[in-house]
């Protein structure tokens, strides 16, 4: 196991509110302050006064050497120098975080087939051939990441699966950089990983940038004083191929949103056998589903699983049971779009999207970006 090198004891960590973290070595990095966050809490970055930078993700620490800056003497971490391309992305969660800073053509190889990709950008690199697939993330192309030059591989937690894999990208002499957003508490946390990528690309201005402006819309949201209890309850979900309803668990970056946005996720955890697992869905049977949700105020069919509905005779066609559902007869029943899941930038804009629909302020439909109603 890699050590850490530490100067400050638990104590002055836990006076400090570094709690968790560890601070690099200041007698290796000579350390003046840290990147400004306001809700990641996955990853940390420390600034040096040489240029160079610190990052921290979960057991993770790597140096960033970016342009015209030289390694410290003694420097006991992996180096992630500044790339200029050839970057390889098997989270697609992170595609679009390189898309609003201006970076996408930094990325030229991923895990995802053009028939996986609903951002049209990353569409059009595809049909272009500027954007590469090169295999699955378990399976990835080695051949094709040594002839690219590829100087930085992002993958997501599912490499834990695959731990072989990242040792073959490493032996390659690529670093490889595990991002946990999907781990974030905030929704807006989420977001908030292009300032990483930013830093990376020496675009951390225009990523600060990006995310105040992307932000704007929530941040600029007033909410009722309503009492949780009294609040607008919605269930989001989409219905398998088997008939079981897929879910979003509580406390999952969802049902965040719905209560960021002023409503009240419909599903409580002593609704549900969580299952133990760190996937934010699950599946339970329909008739458990239409006992928890059928007197919800709001249903929102997850169109990115299963695919999109035109109306609610489609829904009823599913399960006859959803004729019963209040928010079926009250004529409150939406979809997402199929670019919700993959549009990282849009978790504000979706906030924005749900208290418009709790506030009963959504009958336009063309104020909305990622929900539609259907009738």
């Amino acid at each position: 196991m890699k050590q850490r090198l530490i100067l400050l004891t638990a104590a002055v960590l836990l006076l400090t509110g570094c709690a968790g973290q560890t601070p690099a070595d200041s007698a290796v990095f000579d350390i003046t302050g840290q990147m400004p966050l306001e809700y990641a809490a996955q990853f940390s970055v420390d600034i040096c006064a040489d240029g160079c930078a610190v990052i921290h993700i979960a057991a993770d620490d790597y140096l960033f050497v970016p342009d015209g800056c030289t390694e410290p003497e003694g420097n006991p971490l992996p180096v992630i120098r500044q790339p200029h391309g050839d970057i390889y992305v098997a989270s697609s969660a992170a595609m679009d975080l390189f898309d609003a800073i201006g970076a996408l053509d930094a990325v030229t190889l991923n895990s995802t087939d053009t028939g996986g990709w609903t951002l049209p950008a990353v569409q059009d690199a595809m049909q272009r051939g500027d954007l590469i697939f090169i295999g699955k993330y378990s399976a990835p192309d080695y051949e094709a990441l040594t002839e690219s030059g590829c100087s930085l591989a992002i993958e997501n937690t599912m490499i834990s699966h695959s731990p072989a894999v990242r040792e073959q990208i490493e032996a390659l002499g690529i670093p490889v950089i595990v991002e946990r957003s999907s781990y974030e508490q905030h929704p807006l946390g989420r977001m908030e990983w292009m300032k990483l990528y930013g830093l990376l690309l020496g675009k951390a201005e225009e990523a600060a940038e990006c995310f105040a402006e992307k932000t704007a819309g929530f941040r600029a949201l007033t909410l009722p004083d309503i009492p949780e209890a009294e609040r607008k309850t919605a269930a989001f979900f989409s219905i398998t191929a088997n008939g079981a309803v897929n879910i979003r668990k509580p406390g999952d970056y969802v049902s965040q949103m719905i209560g960021l946005a002023g409503g009240r996720y419909i599903f409580t955890a002593d609704d549900l056998h969580i299952d133990e697992n760190a996937l934010s869905t699950m599946n339970i049977q329909m008739e458990n589903f239409y006992t928890a949700a059928k007197d919800a105020d709001i249903l929102i069919y997850n169109s990115t699983i299963e695919g999109q509905l035109d109306s609610v005779s489609q829904l009823i066609g599913k399960s006859p049971v959803f004729a019963d559902f209040r928010a079926v007869q009250n004529d409150a029943v939406w979809c997402t779009e199929q670019n919700f899941y993959q549009q990282t930038t849009g978790a504000a804009d979706m906030i924005t999207d749900l208290n418009r629909i709790f506030s009963g302020q959504a009958d336009d439909t063309e104020q909305l970006t990622y929900l539609h109603r259907i009738h």
